[in-house]
């Protein structure tokens, strides 16, 4: 009997193991890292349309980075908020939920508030002035290396393009076109100042709920490139663009720093290659995409009416919002603040 109960133990001790083993094989699966001769999945969260910079970089660096890791990578993109919205996924990210995520980079300024230096309005006069900014150790350098403290590691800098405004009230040509209107705002401090100092009401709220609340009324406008504008079809919804170009929207992609560390050197070297052909792809075509889709909301039949500013518009626009630097001087950094302020000039 005794031989019986101890080899029924034994039995019993080894399936446990071995259950323990496949669940813990299963959880590395799902979470990006290798079990066994598995692939390593690489799950990538992101807000917008495909047919965007964005999402078009998403595509074409998931198709990289399996060809450059020669197949042992399966990277997973998930548009449009499929699995986390903007508001979310950087706590994905650091619970290695997701692997990679380019968030706006307003949301990572919930995180530090140094960030927001990109939301600040008429910051940056073109694209090269942006990528100056983050190739520079000022600017881009110190950003970058806050993120670890937070389990995160920034890969790159994605550009979507600068911001246009739209309304369906009137034409916004002069700062008093703005006052009482509800503008929907991502969650940042520097865009909400933003309007109110143009007199208007910021109305914080997520990427994916902006349509519905522009066809109910629930806000007036919003801000966004042309490409997202007329991905989710904003220009259906409102009457009034304003041709602007006030604010400058990036997407910082992120992702968690012990999976990034823990890869294996030569996948890690695949991916960076991927990541940087990507990137290169990006800076040179998101200008040409936001141009293209200006073409198709103009050809769309929509009753839109576009409007772009003049010089001397453009300044009272400037001259309204400059008190938005001297307020967020001291959280963000006198630093940062004149560093901009030189590309600016």
């Amino acid at each position: 009997m005794k031989k019986w109960f101890a080899l029924l133990l034994a039995v019993f001790m080894v399936s446990g193991l071995m259950a323990g083993c496949g669940a813990r094989s299963e959880q590395g699966s799902e979470n990006g890292t290798k079990a066994g001769n598995e692939k390593i999945v690489i799950k990538f969260s992101h807000v917008v349309a495909e047919n965007t910079p964005k999402g078009q970089a998403a595509i074409m660096f998931e198709e990289l980075a399996e060809k450059y890791t020669e197949g042992r990578v399966d990277v997973q993109v998930f548009p449009n908020s499929q699995l986390y919205n903007d508001d979310e996924v950087l706590a994905a990210v650091q619970q290695n939920n997701v692997q990679m995520a380019a968030p706006a980079t307003s949301k990572v300024s919930k995180l530090f508030p140094q960030w927001t230096i990109f939301d600040f309005p008429f910051a940056f006069p073109d694209t090269d002035a942006v990528q100056t900014a983050m190739e520079s150790e000022e600017i881009g350098g110190k950003l970058f290396s806050m993120l670890k403290e937070q389990q995160l590691l920034g890969l790159a800098m994605w550009d979507n393009g600068f911001k246009q405004m739209t309304l369906d009230e009137h034409p916004l040509y002069m700062p008093e076109d703005f006052k009482g209107q509800k503008f929907r705002v991502m969650s940042s401090r520097v865009l909400e100042a933003q309007f109110k100092a143009l007199g208007a009401n910021p109305v914080p709220m997520p990427f994916s709920e902006v349509y519905s609340a522009l066809e109910q009324g629930v806000i007036d406008g919003q801000e966004n490139t042309l490409s997202n504008i007329y991905s989710k079809k904003f220009h259906e919804v409102q009457k009034y663009m304003t041709i602007s170009n006030h604010g400058y929207l990036g997407y910082a992609v992120i992702t968690n720093s012990a999976f990034w560390e823990g890869l294996p050197t030569d996948v890690r070297e695949g991916l960076e290659k991927a990541l940087d052909e990507t990137t290169r792809w990006v800076r040179e075509n998101a200008q040409r995409l936001n141009q293209e889709n200006l073409e198709k909301i103009k050809a769309d039949g929509t009753l839109v009416e576009i409007h772009e500013l003049t010089q001397e518009e453009k300044e009272a626009w400037m001259k309204a919002t400059d008190v938005v630097y001297e307020q967020f001087k001291e959280e963000v950094g006198e630093d940062l603040i004149n560093a901009v302020m030189a590309l600016r000039k």
